[in-house]
């Protein structure tokens, strides 16, 4: 495997605090590289800067080979890279299928004018509906989307993505708010689509975060503290010791 995307020596801080120290990581093609912390570790601020909604002070993000440091967070999105974000950004009042046809048209490149015409154009509708199986909401689709549950919307978010035709999905605690059952939902969706895309997942849930990843960092304070498989990190001692309660 090659790396899709490497970060080197990354620092952000606000004020006094670092949001992120030095912090060095590199994401394998077609990995689900899970980040693990709680509040506070840093762990958005990192996203943030990986989709340019943040600057970093000091440091490298390279995509594919590429320098993307400074570039706009609407340029990464067209080399490739899209964030599923903590709080929804859903159009409620449109359809399931129009909100993801919506999608389609906009990854294709077709022009927003059209904006409620997409679900008419059969190659935007029939993919929106592939999509929308490949999640489990092809029976929703003609449903209002505020009717539909938090964890259905975070699954119409992971259909948005898939859209874009991302190679790298930054997705954002994509469990924020879900049931135990819906949680386990996400969990085998997110099994379904590792290895076809390459994923940076942001999570809190350890115990999720060990199911479903092929690679794990555990971030504290800006830093750091753990690098490896989920079986590596699990039996890290400052691991057990901060989520296991021994060590």
């Amino acid at each position: 495997m090659s790396a899709v995307l490497e970060i080197q020596s990354l620092n952000k801080s606000f004020g006094g605090i670092k949001a992120t120290d030095d912090l060095n990581l590199s994401v394998e093609q077609g990995e689900l590289h899970a980040i693990i912390g709680p509040n506070g570790a840093g762990k958005t601020t990192l996203i943030s800067q990986l989709s340019g909604m943040q600057t970093p002070d000091s440091g490298a993000i390279r995509f594919q080979g590429r320098n993307i440091t400074r570039l706009a967070a609407h340029k990464r999105a067209h080399l490739g890279i899209t964030r599923s974000f903590q709080i929804t950004s859903l159009i409620m009042q449109m359809t399931v299928l129009d909100n993801i046809a919506l999608a389609v048209q906009a990854g294709e490149g077709h022009s927003f004018r059209f904006i409620r015409a997409a679900r008419r154009i059969a190659s935007l509708r029939d993919r929106a509906m592939a999509l929308l199986e490949r999640v489990g909401l092809a029976d929703k689709a003609d449903f209002p989307t505020v009717a539909l549950s938090h964890g259905e919307h975070r699954h119409m978010e992971i259909a948005i993505a898939l859209a874009s035709n991302a190679e790298l999905m930054l997705l954002d605690e994509p469990m924020a708010g879900l049931g135990t059952e819906e949680s386990a939902r996400m969990v085998d969706l997110l099994r379904g689509i590792k290895g076809q895309h390459s994923i940076l997942l942001i999570e809190h849930d350890i115990g999720i975060v060990m199911a479903v990843s092929d690679h794990v960092i555990v971030m504290h304070q800006g830093q750091k503290i753990a690098d490896g498989t989920p079986t590596e990190v699990r039996a890290n001692p400052a691991v057990q010791a901060a989520y296991f309660g021994h060590g």
